[in-house]
């Protein structure tokens, strides 16, 4: 692996994130696109609106950058620091970008 520069779609997603837009948020994602979190995936645009809905109804937090590789041709690892009101807190998460067309197809995040 190797530091890159972060791709405008995945800067787009976390700018999103952080201002909980969620109609911008989804907008990162191909029409059926996925996110595994916690041991769950949703799939689709709704099921990726339900899944940001549920998860800002349970905890308060915040996600810093640390850093970015570049795995594959269009799969990204982002590194992060989170910190919140959550068990465990503040926890280092890996974020896994897997793009498809300048959108997000899968997302994967794990400790």
């Amino acid at each position: 692996m190797r530091t890159t520069t972060t791709p405008e779609i995945v800067t787009r997603y976390f700018r999103a994130a952080d201002a909980g837009d969620l109609d911008a948020l989804t907008a990162c994602f191909t029409e059926h696109g996925a996110v595994t979190d916690e041991g769950r995936t949703v799939r689709g645009r709704d099921g990726i609106r339900q899944w940001r809905r549920d998860l800002e109804s349970k905890y308060t937090y915040t996600v810093e950058v640390t850093g970015t590789e570049t795995v594959a041709d269009d799969s990204y690892v982002v590194t992060t620091t989170v910190e919140g009101n959550f068990p465990g807190s503040p926890v280092e998460l890996r974020y896994e970008f897997v793009l498809s067309d300048g959108l997000v197809d899968t997302l994967r995040i794990a400790p």
